[in-house]
């Protein structure tokens, strides 16, 4: 494997056998015979090679094979055909939960989980403290892991993952579930990560995230690579397809007509040290890829003695998801 190469998957793929008599299926597993041809391909023909120091996002739609690579890569999973070579300590943060003992404690799950990460006793000791702080779990940390909450139990896993000092670090979409304040802070631990030439497989359905963390950028479709590039073209690429099934399936055009700009209803105006916006108008409620012009007019009332006013705009897609 070339020194320079982080990972390196060539013709990877994984199937799952569909039907087909248990017996047989069990007796494949012992003799280690790979899925049958006819079986289902969660993943196929991924051809895939990541430079140390390099970020790679991965998007793609729920059951387009991400997590199933993700896993192949981490070793958790063992690929069906092609080969896999990795080059360097790998922590990976993938299925929420996934590797922790829901009948152990924190402290305890702390200690199985870096100890697989290939640390020793001695050095999860040292860094047990960071690892705890971080996590903002320290009440809890002599509890049974399962009755933390979703939240709880993903800022402890990406705590670990982030202090075991890996080489190679693989998030899977885990980081959408913890609050603002921790994904503020794993994000910034994430650039950390980065500046130190690390180097990062990153999947999310952000795609702000996968164009401002990652340099090179990979679209999986139906298990397949369908488009490999700058993080800005793939995911320009992959929210235009977006864009055309939310319209078909919900019957609209091709392309938006512009809304009329309406007037404004009459608002009684503002009591002393308050505001309230009167209106907001906007010239079109939908975007298309590529360069749009958009305008959103927005009339407010307000005491003058109060500060000037910011304006906040969330941008989402037809389907809800938040783009910016």
């Amino acid at each position: 494997m070339n020194s320079e190469l982080a990972i390196s998957l060539a013709g990877v793929g994984k199937c799952y056998p569909v039907g087909g008599q248990p017996v047989r299926r069990m007796i494949d597993l012992l003799l280690g015979r790979r899925a049958a041809a006819d079986g289902f391909w969660a993943v196929r023909d991924i051809d895939l090679q990541v430079r140390r120091g390099e970020a790679i996002g991965i998007v793609g739609h729920n059951g387009a094979g991400k997590s199933t690579l993700l896993q192949m890569v981490a070793g958790t999973l063992t690929a069906s055909a092609g080969t896999r070579q990795v080059n360097g300590r790998i922590a990976a943060l993938l299925e929420l939960g996934a590797g922790f003992n829901p009948e152990f404690s924190g402290r305890e799950n702390v200690y199985l989980t870096a100890a697989v990460s290939g640390l020793s006793r001695a050095e999860i000791t040292g860094r047990f403290d960071d690892i705890v702080a971080f996590s903002g779990v320290q009440e809890f940390i002599d509890r049974p892991v399962k009755t933390y909450s979703s939240g709880m139990l993903v800022r402890l896993a990406f705590s670990i993952a982030a202090h075991v000092d890996p080489d190679i670090l693989i998030i899977d979409e885990a980081l959408s579930v913890g609050d603002g304040e921790f994904a503020r802070r794993s994000f910034d631990r994430i650039m950390q990560f980065r500046e130190a030439g690390k180097t990062l497989l990153f999947c999310s359905h952000s795609l702000y995230q996968i164009e401002a963390l990652c340099d090179r950028a990979i679209w999986l479709d139906h298990g397949r690579l369908k488009m490999e590039g700058a993080p800005a073209s793939v995911t320009m690429a992959y929210d235009a397809a977006l864009n055309a099934k939310a319209r078909a399936e919900l019957g609209r055009p091709e392309q938006a007509p512009a809304l009329p700009i309406a007037p404004s209803e009459p608002v009684a105006a503002a009591g002393a040290s308050s505001g309230r916006i009167k209106a907001v108008r906007l010239n079109d409620e939908q975007f298309d890829s590529g360069v749009s012009d958009w305008i959103a007019e927005i009339e407010f009332i307000s005491d003058p003695h109060l500060p000037d006013p910011s304006v906040a705009v969330i941008i989402l897609t037809a389907d809800g998801r938040v783009v910016t």
